[in-house]
């Protein structure tokens, strides 16, 4: 037992739930006893020491009263505390009860310190984080920025933490420690206020926005001309998907834009509409005298851009697949449309599959709310992070979803081993030396080098010290005797307080109060939507979004040589996108356009998701409320998983009017009569349409994109890169190999492939259609022939994949997900894999749905992102709300609470969600005594 843990004499032993979770452990037993040579190491003993204590009494140093933990039968916990500081180091304790390994590793990711736990190969990844310094700018937030009161908080959740570490050996903390204790002697170290402060730029980092597209663009530009490229990045659709906020952020009296609300003196030549609109925004924009040959920059770093590429798909996605993907739906619809004339509020954030979920269930009470304990609230927290993300108060509830502004910029920098150039200047880096540790013993020293436009970035590998050998400039600018470097202009490595904004959300009482909140919220940048139990709803857009000089619009890489290409500040707070009630009476969010580009002042981003979500869901409320109607709690629980395609809806009519011959193909083109678009885990249909879509995409797009955004392994015959028009000669094409990961390789077939092949559907003939000849396949010259051919190509496909009969097709069976431990469960040996993950689950939806479970075409039909939580929030009767996680409470393998919601959150189900202290002691299983 830990030393400031002392059980009392009435305790009894924690209750051990249900004989599947002691049949799985006895079967774990005898795994191990069977397949590897050290059974008794592995033994039943091994599994079960870190189950948490979930009954009886527990001292814990530093509580000032008592706090009690109450578990439902999902293992849920709500505390409840008589001060902040007892309820925030509670919450520490029971998040290391329950998650601690997983708590470990985030720390070791953020700070770049991941050798220490995994050994050498972990280097380039520390080396790149180090550079980026997260942590380090989380320190300084600690010392700099947060208020006093979020310091307090902050360390009470360490002590916390380190109360359950205290007198704990690895074994007793986790099984993954167990499986690292076979190689390495490593052990945690005590937790620290800094730790939690740098889980959210982790959190950033994954939802920053457009750089990948950035450097996308800027690879494209070595097969693809200017018109070829703004074809595949066609312009938002505002005439079919409507933003976020119909008539701009709104005055309050006025309820419409102040037309004085217009960049302020100090920010003039930002990027407003105008700058959206221009040419510039490459590496070539602005001038500069002396600094010549900016646009050959952008086409000659096709070298570090590409290598660029390929660090950051090596970057641990704690929340997606590199950004790509990132998404998330919330609505929150007026009292006068539903059942309950109170506002109901939904939120599914779409994240990567993570096992244990990302979100941690919790509530947090103050026993009787005061000013000494001023919290009642409940929902979805961050192990590691004190306070509550998402979810909702005695008064009022708030979501979450990605608003994808644009808060990353890369810059091509002139450097010389002395500094880099600004103008007719060199001036000298920003230097700083970083030691990274490494299992087992051993170390490696890096320098981190900066501009003024953030850390140059392209140090990092060998590949990008040679970045821009090519580039033909005509004045010499060479990196280490090489060319350009890449330096990163991040908000989110500016020190900030959006740790202040979590506690003035969790006790916010109206709308002034939220927006209070959100003005915190710095970065990440998202969109926060609102209700109270007045019958008030609300949106608001926080965060730090730069403001460009004119003529960049963030789309491609900025010419760092270029003194005026910097930001001029960010656009303020009472600028940003918001609204209070608005007529329509709902708010929908899923990452589409917050305004009409048009009419908004400032540039946000060039890079919005398309609005495909956003629109199914505003029609769809749209159909239920019209001629009188109501919106029930299930209905919203129903909308959450709307499968419905868009894309299958605009290409279906096309597939069925072709004349196929072969028989087979006929066969699996029936399929997809009367089909109504829904993707079901039992669809043929849906399988066999997005297996043709799939192939479309690789035809008509694909096989035309550089290697550097092809699928890592995926070769192809093409014509040279320096070659114009068709090669006819197949003996002419050379080899060419993709270079990216299958979760991050294009095109991917999301919805802005959806709009890409909607401005070319009515172009029978375009250039795109086209598709060369193979040894087995004739070339196509128009539409329809290379449906044909990729209509014949995925009946094939799918015999390979499901077999020959199409009656046995189903979209579940291509459409799986697996959860993976995201570190022993992915780089592990296979027995340690199978100990750890969990699945397959065969799924519906698809990507863009509204039950957006995402799939990149381009790599294949797996899940690789998913609605990591769900919840409808009855607002006013708040035990009627409803919740669900991705996986458990517990992060413990072989916990009976380890993945006990999957399967109701494959279905679609939802539980239970008590709040009142009624509600709670009536779902309440276990009770924990932590004292003093």
């Amino acid at each position: 037992m830990p030393s400031n843990t002392t059980a009392s004499p009435a305790q009894k032993p924690a209750r051990r739930r249900g004989r599947r979770a002691r049949l799985v452990v006895l079967a774990l037993a005898l795994v191990l006893v069977a397949g590897v040579g050290c059974g008794a190491y592995w033994g039943v003993s091994t599994v079960r020491a870190s189950f948490p204590q979930t009954t009886g009494t527990i001292k814990l140093k530093g509580l000032s009263a008592p706090v009690d933990v109450k578990r439902d039968a999902n293992g849920i916990p709500q505390l409840y505390a008589s001060t902040d500081e007892d309820l925030f180091r509670a919450q520490g304790y029971v998040h290391a009860q329950d998650r601690f390994w997983e708590m470990d590793v985030r720390r070791h990711v953020t700070a770049g310190r991941l050798s220490e736990m995994f050994g050498a190969g972990q280097v380039e990844t520390d080396a790149f984080l180090r550079t980026l310094g997260w942590h380090r700018v989380a320190q300084k937030e600690f010392d700099e920025k947060l208020s006093p009161e979020t310091k307090k908080y902050l360390q009470a959740y360490a002590d916390g933490v380190n109360g359950y570490l205290a007198g704990r050996d690895n074994r007793e903390l986790s099984l993954e420690y167990v499986a690292l204790g076979l190689t390495n002697d490593y052990k945690p170290e005590k937790w620290t206020p800094v730790d939690s402060v740098a889980w959210l730029k982790a959190m950033a980092w994954d939802l920053r926005g457009n750089m990948q597209d950035e450097i996308d663009r800027s690879l494209m530009t070595s097969r693809l001309s200017e018109q070829q490229i703004k074809q595949l990045y066609p312009e938002y659709p505002y005439d079919l998907h409507q933003p976020v906020v119909t008539a701009g952020a709104v005055d309050d009296d006025a309820g419409k834009w102040d037309p004085k609300a217009r960049p302020s003196s100090d920010s003039e030549g930002s990027g407003g509409s105008s700058a959206a609109s221009s040419q510039g925004g490459g590496a070539g924009s602005g001038s500069d005298g002396g600094s010549d040959g900016g646009s050959d920059a952008g086409q000659g770093a096709q070298t570090q851009l590409s290598g660029l590429s390929d660090v950051l798909d090596r970057i641990p996605a704690l929340l997606g697949p590199n950004g790509n993907g990132i998404g998330s739906n919330s609505w929150v619809v007026s009292g006068k449309y539903t059942t309950t004339e109170k506002p109901l509020l939904a939120n599914d954030p779409h994240l990567a599959p993570q096992l244990p979920s990302l979100w941690a269930q919790m509530g947090l009470h103050c026993r009787a709310v005061s000013a000494k304990c001023s919290f009642d609230v409940a929902g979805y927290t961050f192990s590691g992070m004190p306070g509550v993300v998402i979810g909702h108060n005695q008064d009022i509830a708030w979501g979450f979803t990605n608003l994808g502004a644009d808060v990353t910029d890369l810059y091509l920098e002139k450097v010389s081993p002395t500094g880099w150039t600004s103008g007719s200047r060199i001036k000298p880096f920003t230097v700083r030396e970083e030691t990274i540790r490494i299992a087992g013993g051993g170390s490696k020293k890096i320098t981190v080098r900066e501009t003024d436009h953030g850390p140059l970035i392209s140090d990092r590998s060998a590949e990008l010290e040679r970045v821009g050998e090519r580039a033909p400039v005509r004045t010499p600018a060479p990196d280490r005797g090489h060319g350009f470097g890449v330096a990163l202009r991040w908000t989110a490595l500016d020190a900030g307080n959006s740790m202040d904004a979590v506690f003035k959300l969790n006790r916010a009482k109206d709308f002034p109060g939220f927006r209070a909140a959100a003005k915190d919220f710095d970065v990440p940048s998202q969109n926060l939507i609102y209700a109270d139990t007045k019958g008030n709803i609300g949106y608001q857009a926080p965060g730090t979004i730069p403001i460009r000089a004119e003529g960049f619009d963030g789309s491609m890489p900025a010419p760092g040589w270029n003194p005026t290409s910097g930001w001029k500040g960010s656009i303020p707070f009472d600028e940003l996108p918001y609204e209070y009630n608005p007529k329509r009476g709902y708010i929908v969010t899923a990452n589409q356009a917050v305004v009409d580009a048009e009419k908004y002042p400032y540039l946000i981003t060039k890079d919005y998701g398309y609005g495909s979500r956003s629109q199914r869901i505003n029609d769809v409320i749209e159909s239920k409320i019209k001629d009188g109607g109501k919106i029930s709690t299930d209905d919203m629980r129903a909308m959450q998983t709307d499968n419905q395609s868009e894309i299958a809806k605009l290409l279906t009519p096309h597939l069925l009017k072709i004349d196929v011959s072969d028989p087979y193909v006929r066969e699996a083109q029936k399929l997809l009569e009367g089909w109504d678009y829904t993707q079901e885990p039992d669809s043929g249909a849906a399988a066999y349409f997005n297996a043709v879509w799939r192939n479309v995409l690789k035809l008509a797009f694909g096989n035309k994109l550089p290697k550097e955004l092809r699928m890592r392994g995926e070769c192809l015959n093409v014509r040279p890169a320096d070659s114009t028009g068709p090669v006819d000669d197949l003996n002419a094409l050379v080899r060419e190999c993709g270079q990216r990961d299958a979760d991050s390789a294009q095109p991917d077939g999301g919805d802005r492939w959806y709009e890409v092949v909607r401005g070319l559907i009515d172009d029978e003939e375009s250039e795109w259609w086209q598709s060369p000849k193979t040894r087995k396949d004739t070339a196509t010259t128009t539409r329809d022939e290379l449906f044909a051919r990729a209509m014949k190509d995925a009946r094939w496909e799918l015999t390979a994949k499901l077999g020959k009969d199409v009656g046995s097709w189903s979209w579940g069976r291509l459409h799986q997900l697996t959860l993976t431990n995201q570190t022993l469960g992915t780089e592990g040996p296979d027995i340690l894999k199978r100990m750890l993950n969990r699945g397959p689950w065969n799924l519906g939806g698809g990507e863009a749905a509204v039950n957006a479970t995402g799939w990149n075409a381009a790599g294949g039909y797996d899940v690789i992102w998913v609605p990591s939580m769900r919840m409808v929030v009855n607002v006013g009767d708040w035990d009627k709300s409803r919740w669900i996680n991705l996986t458990g409470a517990s992060g413990h393998a072989y916990s009976a609470h380890y993945t006990d919601q999957t399967d109701k959150w494959a279905k679609g189900e939802l539980l239970d969600w008590a709040y009142s202290g009624k509600a709670v002691e009536a779902a309440t299983e276990d009770t924990l005594a932590l004292r003093p």
